[in-house]
């Protein structure tokens, strides 16, 4: 079958990219390698947790023989598991000492299901850091450049939030109404704002609808309702996702068609148009191999997924994989350095409670390199956390039995402060993606090889991170605090980046400032993979912005003849 445009992947960025070309007119295509997930039907966020399966809990013995990597995961439980994969049916390998977490769920709507909806723009010193320090390609784009499409996905995603005018976080033109900070938080703020006057704490901009309006509505998404259940999927569609607003708002122009369980395997080059002709995919299910024809192909199968593809699409003219004459697809793979922060016990504040299960917290943008120095590194780091009360869960991990200590866990506990820092990994070619010489998966496609470490300049912001928590919580007041230890792997922060990456000169990068392959111009890569760095914001709202531009320049393109 032939089509104006393909898409392969139906998460965050396969969705605006579906959505953008339909809109334009083009017969889309959207290619998903999973299955088929029904919005509404297929969550379990009205599972109540007295039906759920070992009270959430999955038993080490599963997760040891199928999930040994998903089960790492904050989010993966008896309610979750069946948005996860099953590590045992899709394995990747890395180097014995730098274990890689490849977090991934294979189902229509991806990753856009189970994400944590923070959604920050990049500011303009993300976008020329590259530049000015050396490590990475030039950005071929500035901010001014992604700011009318940062507008655009903003307003139709719907971001909670306010204007903070700061610098190094820029403030979207239309927000919805941000969500309150608890009493706590407020006094947290003012005391580290007392001691650190460029040290701002704000509330987290997040994807959820505090506020439906029209054209949310049109689509049958309604207002957030505070239950935090978020992981399970939301049958209200009160945060954004593919499956409750990309897909339906490309599915009512009459120009989407969705196949699922469709492994995309390879694009196919033309050698006597210069393009690509098509996408060759194996059925998930039958293991048949079959071509779908389109005019304008957009790789949006992560940043991982998508380097595969390309590696494994060979040719006579690309014998390393479709446009890599540079060699650059598969390298600089980059994540978030997670799991780091700390958490302390607040004193007092007993006659407070919040109110609700907020969906949301703070956030204190990046510091370091802006307003006050790095130690000895560049980039910088920000923190995301929360204070609220402990409830009866608290029990779990404290020792009791008996009616005394069931009547106990009745009265909340203490108010508690917890911060994760979320730093910035550089862009180094030693990173990379590659595909495994001997191994193939059950499709025949060879499995990836993630090799992906830990530089000085990471290790340093490490050590910053920490002092910089201990520090914060302490002057808040907090007791008991903890630090907590980077595990030593990378992964975890679930946002991978940077395998095909845009720059200026088509011998050391893969894709030019529309997002198209230098080499291939009807090849569009708009999902991590594109991005030539990532600063320490969570990534996805530049996912979204990446692909409505990059589908407008492509369907401008398609229309003057022009690809």
């Amino acid at each position: 079958m032939s089509f104006d445009a393909i898409v392969v992947g139906s998460g965050m960025s396969g969705g605006w990219a579906a959505k953008e070309l339909a809109e334009k007119g083009l017969k889309t295509l959207v290619i998903e390698r999973g299955r088929p997930l029904q919005h509404q039907a297929d969550y379990t966020d009205f599972v109540q947790p007295w039906e759920l399966q070992n009270y959430g809990m999955v038993s080490e013995a599963e997760s040891h023989a199928d999930y040994p990597v998903q089960s790492q995961c904050y989010a993966f439980t008896t309610a979750t598991k069946h948005l996860w994969v099953k590590d045992s049916d899709h394995p990747y390998t890395t180097p014995p000492d730098k274990p890689f977490m490849w977090i991934r769920g294979y189902h229509l709507g991806g990753r856009s299901i189970m994400w944590a909806r923070q959604s920050y723009r990049l500011s303009p010193m993300d976008f020329e850091s590259n530049k000015k320090d050396g490590y990475g390609s030039d950005w071929p784009i500035r901010y001014e450049d992604m700011a009318p499409w940062y507008d655009h996905v903003e307003r139709f995603a719907g971001i909670s939030g306010a204007k903070d005018g700061l610098e190094q976080l820029p403030d979207g033109d239309e927000y919805l109404p941000p969500m309150e900070l608890t009493g706590v938080e407020k006094e947290f703020k003012s005391k580290l704002e007392a001691r650190w006057p460029t040290r701002r704490l704000i509330t987290g901009r997040c994807a959820h609808l505090t506020e439906a309006k029209p054209h949310h509505q049109e689509l049958g998404r309604g207002q957030c309702q505070y239950r935090s259940l978020c992981d399970r999927g939301c049958s209200y569609g009160a945060y954004f996702s593919s499956l409750s607003a990309t897909l339906p708002a490309a599915e009512r122009t009459g120009n989407l068609t969705v196949v699922t369980n469709a492994i995309a395997h390879s694009v196919i080059y033309d050698p006597k148009t210069g393009k690509a002709s098509g996408v060759r995919v194996i059925d998930a299910v039958t293991k048949q191999g079959r071509v779908y024809e389109g005019k304008v192909i957009f790789l949006c199968a992560s940043a991982i997924g998508t380097a595969q593809i390309m590696l494994n699409s060979k040719s006579e003219a690309f014998p390393n994989g479709i446009a890599n004459r540079s060699d650059a697809v598969g390298r600089y793979l980059m994540d978030h350095l997670s799991g780091l922060g700390g958490w302390g016990r607040v004193p007092g504040h007993h006659d407070r409670y919040h109110r609700g299960r907020r969906p949301n917290g703070f956030y204190i943008p990046r510091y370091r390199n802006v307003t006050e120095p790095g130690d000895g590194y560049t980039r910088g780091f920000g923190f995301q956390g929360r204070g609220q009360r402990a409830n009866w869960r608290r029990g779990m991990n404290s020792p009791g039995v008996g009616a005394e200590f069931k009547q106990s866990l009745r009265s909340p506990g203490d108010w508690e402060l917890s911060i994760s820092g979320f730093g910035e990994m550089l862009p180094r070619p030693e990173n990379r993606v590659t595909l495994h010489k001997n191994k193939v998966d059950q499709w025949g496609i060879p499995v990836v090889h993630i090799d992906c470490g830990l530089g000085p300049n990471e290790q340093k912001m490490i050590e910053q991170i920490g002092t910089d928590a201990r520090a914060i919580l302490e002057a808040a007041g907090c007791e008991d605090v903890q630090v907590f230890k980077h595990y030593g792997g990378v992964g975890l922060g679930i946002h991978e980046l940077g395998t095909a990456h845009m720059g200026r000169d088509p011998n050391t990068s893969v894709l030019n400032k529309y997002n198209q392959a230098h080499d291939v111009p009807n090849l569009f890569v708009t999902d991590g993979a594109c991005m030539a760095s990532g600063g320490c914001q969570n990534p996805s709202l530049s996912y979204m912005a990446m692909s409505a531009r990059g589908a407008h320049y492509a369907a401008s393109f398609l229309k003057e003849g022009k690809i």
